[in-house]
């Protein structure tokens, strides 16, 4: 069965659950209120007029309440059989290519300086990110993001594979963790929740609980003296020292209960919950995946568990607005009890956070590449090589382009060539084919699947400078902005892993003389430092540069043709220099005088 099959036919069983819970909803609240009726009429047959016993009501207000419990129920059930059908949903519009603009699109972790980010569409609306990011929490938004910056170590990428691989077939995993939560995106910030936790206990004095047990239990005694003897000095008294109590401790109670940032977000803390409690039941065959199932549970019960004790402790703590609560806050010392249980957690359980959230980042990252793996059967996963950087590809095609218009080349860089330069007219390809390149080799260096019929790659560091502009707020041209990309690629030479450059109309701010010495200087700098490439570029005097030594540069093209004022392009890559010029043509084509 193919993904759309798989995903239709479980879209149309989970649309029949909601109709099924839609009607059996509105069932019970025609049920509720029904027997809301009767509980009314029964109390007035028998308070109003004594025509009844007031017992016969008990047996309705039981029903009444275990029709109210089940209506909840209900309710939650219809809840997640509609986020279940949005899930297959979003899965079709994956397959279907309507997914742009969709799904989480990671802007925040946009960045302008980053030496691809924006590049190759990393992060944005039709973004890298937005097509794989299957995630419910923030540590797996973060963990994703930070393995589609930075290459990892190829020991790491094989782990991450053997991951991704076990996750693929499993979907209903991925369903369940779908479902977690409400639409709206948790607001658990993960910096704060750990800032939080490793931080030294605030409320540690032995006094205090002393206070906490003892103050409540002689305001109660004198509460129950001042009914017999109608003496209730000692009982404005306590309440006093409570409040006292209670002002004195505010600062430290705010610190303890209320961190900035959202630390302390309950849905946030739920999603995390059942996040762990999935990766906890689930039983893995990978070490890695068996690891990472094994890492969240301390000595003395699961990490879900204590993920939920913390969460009932954060809506206990938001109770204090209620009214029937607030009315005893001072009495019971309301917060001071809570920030008390809390600080025991925090005792027990705070260096433990870590590991979890990291588990749960990983884990989601894994499920966002496996996700992408199940509905690209085609996608295979790459061969590291060892030795000098060299990078083979069968049959590669840009992973945003939906497949029936991506059309696929071969590229193959080593010591011989160590770079194409590649020319050809706008549109014809040139840029595509840079993104598609680099954006594969960011999928590999994450641990993912890519686009290819066949690959083959050593380590490498994807370093772009194509899409460059001028900056009125930095004050910079764009050949300014342009060459301080450059001095960027050619700081990251030198390094593990190797540099894998992809310079677009390389040098277009300066005139033709400027640009072809500095293209021989810069790329001759980058190939002797062990950096390989494509640049491309509409000057044709840059594919006669002689000063790169022998075999180092290999000239490329894509070709075009005007066909009835229009142009038209197959976007097939061939060897040597572009012999055809349409701009002449094309701008008699539209009218202009040339």
């Amino acid at each position: 069965m193919t993904p759309v099959e798989e995903y239709t036919d479980r879209l149309a069983a989970r649309e029949a659950d909601v109709r099924l819970l839609e009607a059996a909803r509105q069932r019970m609240g025609s049920v509720r209120l029904l027997l809301a009726a009767i509980v009314v009429g029964l109390a007035w047959a028998s308070y109003g007029e004594g025509w009844l016993s007031a017992l016969w009501m008990l047996a309705p207000v039981a029903v009444f309440i275990g029709a109210v419990t089940y209506h909840g129920i209900l309710r939650r059930r219809h809840s997640r059989a509609i986020r279940a059908v949005q899930f297959y949903r979003q899965g079709l519009g994956r397959l279907q290519d309507r997914w742009a603009g969709t799904g989480n699109r990671g802007e925040r972790f946009a960045d302008i300086h980053h030496v691809y980010a924006a590049d190759l569409d990393v992060f944005g609306e039709g973004s890298l990110f937005e097509l794989l990011c299957a995630v419910r929490t923030r540590m797996g938004e973060e963990t994703l993001a930070r393995w589609l910056l930075a290459p990892a170590q190829v020991g790491e990428i094989r782990r991450r594979q053997g991951g991704v691989r076990e996750l693929r077939e499993r979907l209903d995993l991925r369903e369940r963790i779908g479902m977690l939560g409400s639409e709206r995106g948790p607001a658990l910030q993960p910096e704060g929740l750990l800032a939080w936790a490793e931080a030294p206990a605030m409320l540690l004095e032995a006094r205090l609980r002393v206070a906490a047990s003892l103050l409540p239990a002689v305001l109660a005694a004198a509460l129950v003296t001042g009914a017999l003897t109608g003496i209730w000095s000692p009982v404005l008294l306590v309440l006093i020292i409570e409040a006292l109590t209670l002002y004195r401790l505010r600062e430290r109670l705010e610190e303890v209960l209320f961190p900035p940032e959202s630390a302390f977000d309950f849905e946030g803390l739920k999603i995390l919950e059942g996040l762990l409690l999935e990766i906890e039941r689930e039983k893995f065959d990978s070490p890695p995946l068996r690891a990472l199932a094994e890492a969240p549970r301390p000595g003395n019960g699961s990490a879900s568990a204590r993920i939920g004790q913390l969460a009932t402790l954060v809506r206990l703590s938001e109770q204090r607005l209620n009214p029937i609560v607030r009315a005893v806050q001072v009495p019971v010392l309301y917060l001071l009890q809570v920030a008390l249980a809390v600080e025991r957690w925090r005792r027990a359980y705070g260096m433990s956070v870590r590991g979890w959230v990291e588990a749960a980042g990983r884990f989601e990252a894994l499920s966002s590449l496996a996700q992408y793996s199940f509905e690209h059967p085609n996608d295979i996963f790459p061969d590291f090589l060892e030795g000098r950087a060299q990078l083979r590809a069968q049959g590669i095609g840009h992973p945003l382009i939906p497949r029936s218009q991506c059309v696929r080349n071969d590229v193959t860089l080593s010591d011989r060539p160590r770079f194409w330069l590649i020319s050809g007219s706008n549109m014809s390809g040139k840029s595509t084919l840079l993104r598609a390149v680099g954006l594969n080799v960011v999928l590999a260096m994450a641990g993912g699947p890519v686009r290819a019929e066949a690959f083959e790659l050593t380590p490498l560091q994807v370093g772009a400078s194509i899409r460059i502009n001028d900056s009125l707020r930095e004050g910079s041209s764009r050949f300014y902005a342009e060459i301080i990309r450059l001095r960027q690629l050619k700081d990251l030479c030198g390094r593990d892993p190797p540099l894998l450059f992809l310079i677009d109309e390389m040098l277009q701010g300066t005139n033709s003389n400027d640009r072809r010495i500095g293209a021989e200087g810069i790329l001759g700098a980058l190939v002797e430092e062990g950096a390989i490439g494509l640049a491309t570029t509409h000057d044709l005097a840059l594919t006669e540069l002689r000063g790169l030594g022998e075999g180092v540069l290999q000239n490329m093209h894509f070709e075009d043709h005007l066909e009835n004022g229009r142009m038209h392009f197959d976007y097939r890559l061939r060897t040597g220099v572009v012999t055809k010029s349409n701009g002449l043509e094309l701008m008699r084509a539209i009218g202009l005088r040339v």
